[in-house]
């Protein structure tokens, strides 16, 4: 049909190679006009709007929610509509991908309008001047944000994978569907999904956020009054000798009276699989890529920090020690390429902090940090934690960090083995805080001491080099302040 115009999943990233269906704003059968809204779609990224690029008739949709879909791959089909506005031939349209990068603390120049042009072709369309056409919204719709990506090279695949959306708790819903509730306090077991098989979408909890029926609050009160219940319950049923025990409730005998005979755990999985989505499933692209790529080399050893006065930040004492070892040995704060086995050394320190959420694991950017003050670090970490946590952090501020500080120590762990990302050469974790009784004149005293870990691409690195790097760490963290 010579009116009928198949729409191509674009790029909606630096090279992203697919995307995951959030919510479709359309059924088949529906009418659509010029750069409205078609679908929202999840990358390791954000969750970003695609427009459609035509006015017409919705005649195939490429799946569902939770479906991923390769960029490139059909993610549409309309019959065009002649009496209603059409973009002209090679004209391209107004995708936005989120907002302009927002300079933070010590950041560089922001990097060029981060846009994605979607074609009816499929791929992306480069602007190569002038000014783009004004996308088409109704009144009150918002801008989305670019959340950014986890650091990293990402690999290609052309292979389409049919997945449906998460189940956990009993709630199917997608991962960017849960950081919404979570964002609006919204228990998202309490809400009733409108969406194919009963998933929750994004209209379902931006509508409970409004109604308040559904706040977090009172879903954890009801749900300690239901284990109350539950534990009554469960406490009757013994007594009436295990008649009324639920047909789900795990027990060591079967319904004979019998110990219950198993088999060993290779032979069938107990849990649900669970496909990887958005940013966890580009952070395994990432750890499997630098796996293959990096020979990594870890030192480890003790920072004595028992002269510390009180009032010191551990995170702004260590960023300021890995800028002092990165002064005194260059050599650790660089960039590797092993292709053409060049080596790129940097004479500021762009700190890649590494940040774990529910959604997996992100490296932004703390810029210029030789050149912060304690304050100065503090207001930037807690700037870019927060970016983090509600997804609005600029693509930039997630690229391009010349060595990495994961402070692990927080939650628990002494030593680690991090993971290198190239084309970093380093990364430094520090461990949990310990008193350990060490050798002193005349006895032993116990002395407050912090574990870390040095991790490095010994392609670019010379142990030597390593080790003095450590060092150099080691007598600043010793110092008072």
């Amino acid at each position: 049909m010579a009116n009928t115009k198949t729409f191509l999943l674009p790029d909606l990233g630096e090279g992203l190679p697919d995307a995951t269906i959030v919510e479709w704003y359309v059924r088949e059968g529906d009418t659509i006009r010029l750069d409205d809204n078609l679908v929202s779609m999840e990358t390791a990224k954000a969750v970003v709007d695609v427009p459609s690029p035509v006015s017409g008739k919705v005649l195939k949709l490429a799946g569902a929610a939770g479906d991923v879909i390769t960029t490139g791959a059909m993610l549409a089909e309309f019959e065009l509509d002649a009496s209603q506005p059409q973009r002209a031939e090679g004209q391209d349209t107004g995708h936005h991908h989120g907002a302009p990068p927002r300079k933070g603390v010590g950041s560089q120049d922001p990097a060029p309008d981060d846009r994605v042009v979607a074609s009816t072709e499929g791929g992306a369309i480069e602007q190569t001047g002038g000014s783009p056409p004004e996308q088409k919204s109704e009144p009150g719709d918002g801008e989305r944000a670019d959340s950014g990506t986890v650091v990293g090279a990402m690999q290609a695949s052309d292979q389409v994978h049919a997945e449906a959306a998460v189940a956990s708790g009993g709630v199917r819903a997608m991962p960017a569907v849960r950081a919404l509730a979570r964002k609006l306090k919204v228990d998202i077991s309490r809400v009733r999904g409108s969406g194919a098989d009963g998933v929750v979408t994004m209209a379902d909890v931006k509508q409970a956020a409004a109604d308040g029926t559904a706040s977090a609050s009172t879903g954890a009160a009801a749900g300690q009054t239901r284990a109350a219940g539950a534990a009554r319950e469960g406490g009757e049923s013994r007594a009436d000798g295990g008649s009324r025990r639920s047909p789900d409730e795990r027990t060591a005998l079967s319904a004979t009276g019998k110990p219950m005979r198993t088999r060993p755990p290779t032979v069938a999985a107990s849990g649900q699989p669970e496909p990887l989505r958005g940013v966890r499933r580009n952070m395994a692209r990432v750890m499997a890529d630098a796996h293959a790529k990096v020979v990594p080399t870890t030192l480890v050893d003790d920072g004595d920090i028992q002269s510390w006065r009180p009032g010191n930040d551990m995170t702004a004492r260590l960023v300021r020690a890995i800028c002092v070892a990165a002064r005194t040995v260059p050599a650790l704060n660089a960039w590797f390429d092993g292709d053409t086995l060049t080596r790129t050394l940097h004479p500021h320190v762009d700190l890649g902090l590494a940040v774990d959420t529910a959604d997996g694991l992100f490296v932004p950017a703390l810029r210029n940090a030789d050149l912060l003050d304690a304050r100065g670090i503090r207001e930037g970490v807690e700037r870019l934690r927060a970016q983090v946590e509600d997804r609005s952090i600029p693509a930039s501020e997630l690229t391009g960090h010349t060595i990495s500080l994961s402070n692990f120590g927080m939650f628990a762990g002494r030593y680690a083995t991090p993971v290198v990302v190239p084309p970093s050469v380093a990364i430094v974790a520090a461990g949990r805080g310990r008193h350990q009784m060490v050798p002193v004149v005349g006895g032993f005293e116990s002395r407050r001491v912090i574990p870390i870990s040095l991790t490095f691409d010994h392609r670019a690195c010379t142990g030597g080099e390593a080790a003095r790097f450590l060092k150099a760490l080691l007598d600043d963290l010793a110092l008072p302040e």
